[in-house]
């Protein structure tokens, strides 16, 4: 399903495109089974279009769409960071929290393509440890429901951004993932939830700008 989700990002299943079935599992070598599961999984996410008589249909992914499905992540992200604070021991974030910083070193250094993949890597390390945390398995279920949507455009954009050789998101990234970290291990849960809210709109205005175009990321 990673994998659909990705392509539809990338426009190799085009907006207002007619899936079928066969011909997806066919495509991705899979049976028809896991290919069901992933249409009504998508469809449960708004990526695709489930119409009577005309089965599933890729629909057009607009800026208010992203903009709509971060101003949700932020809600159950900032409540999943905010009752993280206190249920863990603070040293369980060092962890992250050092190869954050590995990473900046990195950044200052040289930063380029090779250095993506293991900022989306500690990126999505560190919001699910918040998840798992967070002691609602009902909220936790909903933020792991969403963010293969979130995750998907993430990576869909760093390959447009990648492709101009811009790379200064991976420094203010990792720059708002240590304060974010520094408020989880002073279990400063207030602070937190602002972090997580500053990280989550940082990223949905850099990330609208890179793929729609309408201003040059910050």
């Amino acid at each position: 399903m990673q994998t659909m989700l990705a392509d539809v990002f990338n426009g190799r299943l085009a907006a207002g495109q007619h899936l079928i079935g066969q011909k997806l599992a066919d495509h991705y070598r899979v049976s028809q089974t896991p290919i069901r599961e992933a249409l009504i999984t998508l469809a449960g996410i708004g990526v695709i279009d489930l119409l009577p008589n005309r089965g599933a249909v890729v629909r057009r992914m607009t800026e208010q769409d992203v903009r709509e499905v971060c101003q949700i992540r932020r809600v159950l992200e900032c409540e999943a960071v905010r009752t993280a604070c206190g249920r863990v021991k603070p040293e369980a974030w060092a962890d992250i929290t050092k190869q954050v910083r590995d990473l900046q070193t990195k950044l200052g250094q040289q930063p380029g393509l090779q250095l993506v993949r293991q900022a989306k890597e500690l990126d999505s390390q560190l919001h699910d440890a918040i998840a798992a945390a967070c002691g609602n398995r009902l909220l936790a279920r909903e933020i792991e429901r969403l963010k293969l949507l979130f995750r998907a455009y993430r990576d869909a954009s760093w390959v447009a951004v990648a492709a101009r050789n811009e790379f200064h998101r991976l420094e203010a990234e990792a720059a708002e993932h240590l304060i974010l970290l520094g408020h989880l291990h002073t279990e400063n849960a207030p602070a937190a939830a602002d972090a997580m809210a500053t990280h989550i709109t940082s990223g949905e205005n850099y990330w609208t700008a890179a793929v729609f175009g309408h201003n040059k990321p910050d």
